[in-house]
């Protein structure tokens, strides 16, 4: 049977359903019980009336001796009874066939039978007389027990037949009123304007409801600082990309205005070089946004340590330009699980940044080595460093350091710590020991043996 779609109408005959099983059980059960206790009331019944006639027997017993016994009781015409002598018929009711209820010969026994006479059921009790050649027989018909039967159970079960309306319509007032928190938190949602996010209260819900409520205003919260992250990362987004567009613009206005070619291509090259900032900023927002949406990342078996050497190739005439050395020790085989394209952004930020932000003739090193279940990455600079205070602030969206005489969106270090946390890895910030520069140590755990 398919169960209905609403959850009240579900328990609702999932209840009367039990109750009606139940009711049929105990119906069953109780026709049982009582049939047999009828059989045995009734059967003892037919042996103390057997018993009555054996020990009445006194004098000579007249062959076919008819009794016309009064009818004292609506059910005494169903019982019957017989005695025979020496295999004649001696004394019978009157309402006792003349042929005897059981094959003497053959059949005749002490105890109970069932049998069919003319049609009818009937139930037989034989023994025999003082002397074994008197046979005594008395029966009921079956039809009278099953009388009495029927008129038990009609006066037991009837009340219960006839509570079963009420007790259905007890279970629908239980069951509506058990749902009654569901229905009014489907109204308080439907009621909600989309931008409401505040969490949803329901008085008087069950525990039952409370992990669902607990989860669902959870939902709620995390959909709100989503929101509010988008705000922020958009207001943030329009208002950096304002700064290369505009310098784009005055540019290229110095070079409509320019009369001098030097002036000119002064003015291009220098419009170039804010395309090419403006074009990194897009980057690095698209980068960010991806990061920041949650979306789901198929981590497979990365070298790390030939990523790393790869990624300081790529940069190594940057760093060349600005006169500095760059130390890569990346020799040996450094297995992590993760995204190669993200781990690229993210070694590519932290290097470009230890080269953007140390002076000509400085120092990067950057070293990938296997520890204990875990890979480091470790990328320091002989730079001045930072101080503790904007140690805390590093990683925060658009945040640059005051005085660096750099360039740049301030977001590499939000779209690094946002590529660790992707990676489950830590990220640590210090000053660097070897190099007197700043420091920066990435830990990931290593991939887990075959």
């Amino acid at each position: 049977m398919k169960l209905p779609g609403s959850l009240q109408g579900r328990l609702l005959v999932l209840v009367l359903g039990l109750v009606i099983a139940a009711w049929l059980a105990t119906a069953t059960l109780t026709w049982i019980d009582v049939r047999h206790e009828l059989d045995e009331l009734l059967d003892s019944h037919l042996a103390q009336a057997a018993a009555l006639l054996v020990v009445q027997q006194t004098g000579e017993i007249e062959d076919d001796h008819q009794v016309d016994a009064p009818t004292l009781h609506r059910y005494a015409p169903k019982v019957a009874f017989q005695v025979f002598h020496e295999g004649r018929l001696a004394l019978r009711s009157s309402n006792a066939p003349t042929e005897p209820m059981l094959d003497i010969e053959r059949r005749a026994a002490d105890g109970f039978k069932t049998i069919n006479i003319a049609g009818t059921a009937w139930r037989v009790f034989a023994t025999h007389g003082r002397e074994r050649d008197v046979q005594v027989f008395v029966g009921e018909q079956v039809a009278s027990r099953n009388s009495i039967l029927w008129a038990v159970l009609r006066s037991s079960l009837a009340p219960m037949l006839l509570a079963l309306p009420l007790l259905a319509l007890a279970a629908w007032f239980a069951v509506r009123q058990g749902v009654a928190p569901l229905r009014h938190l489907g109204r308080a949602l439907a009621a909600r304007s989309p931008q409401a996010l505040q969490p949803v209260a329901i008085n008087g819900a069950p525990s039952e409801m409370l992990p669902m409520l607990d989860a669902l205003n959870g939902l709620f919260r995390r959909i709100a600082e989503l929101l509010e992250s988008e705000r922020r990362f958009t207001a943030d987004a329009a208002h950096e990309l304002r700064t290369p567009i505009a310098g784009i613009r005055a540019q290229a206005q110095v070079a409509l205005g320019a009369t001098a070619d030097s002036e000119r291509s002064h003015a291009l090259h220098a419009t170039l070089q804010g395309c090419d900032r403006a074009t990194r900023l897009v980057e690095q927002l698209l980068t960010l946004s991806r990061l920041e949406a949650g979306a789901e990342h198929a981590l497979v078996a990365v070298d790390l340590a030939a990523l790393a050497r790869q990624v300081v190739a790529e940069l190594a005439p940057q760093a060349l330009s600005k006169q500095q050395l760059i130390d890569v020790d990346a020799s040996n085989p450094c297995t992590v699980q993760g995204d190669a394209t993200l781990l690229s952004v993210m070694v590519r930020n932290l290097v470009d940044n230890a080269i953007r932000y140390s002076p000509p003739g400085a120092i990067v090193k950057i070293a990938v080595s296997p520890e204990t279940s875990a890979v480091r990455l470790t990328v320091e600079d002989s730079g001045p460093g930072m101080s503790p205070t904007d140690m805390e602030r590093i990683g925060e969206r658009f945040f640059r350091v005051v005085g660096s005489g750099q360039d740049g969106s301030g977001l590499g270090w939000s779209i690094a710590r946002r590529i660790a946390a992707v990676h489950q890895a830590v990220v640590r910030v210090a000053k660097s020991d070897l190099l007197e520069g700043l420091s920066v140590e990435v830990r990931f755990l290593a991939e887990p043996a075959a």
